[in-house]
């Protein structure tokens, strides 16, 4: 099961899907950098926000980029403050981040 299962629009068929929050985060915390939040529209309109990482020397990683239908157009985005305190995201903020510390902690095989 996901991390976010109960989102509606998660399917194990697009795992990446409602998981951009909780990865830029989660990324933010093991490399720094800057948070960027863009805008999802379809035909124009607003439907959705989108984050992904920016790195020094204005690398940008986007783990969750693959979610989006070709109808999706994420805007250039732009940076934001990293949130002081999750709420929603709380619980899937912590899955997350200890399954990927757990994952690097692991003696490569």
């Amino acid at each position: 099961m996901g991390i976010r299962a109960g989102r509606p629009h998660w399917s194990p068929h697009n795992p990446a899907r409602d998981q951009c929050g909780v990865t830029a985060m989660v990324l933010n915390d093991l490399l720094g950098g800057e948070l960027i939040r863009g805008v999802v529209r379809v035909d124009g309109v607003q439907t959705d926000f989108h984050w992904w990482n920016r790195l020094g020397e204005g690398i940008e990683i986007d783990l969750t980029r693959e979610q989006f239908a070709p109808e999706e157009i994420v805007s250039d985005g732009e940076v934001v403050p990293r949130p002081p305190h999750f709420t929603r995201l709380r619980e899937e903020y912590a899955l997350l981040r200890s399954r990927v510390l757990a994952r690097l902690a692991r003696p490569a095989a």
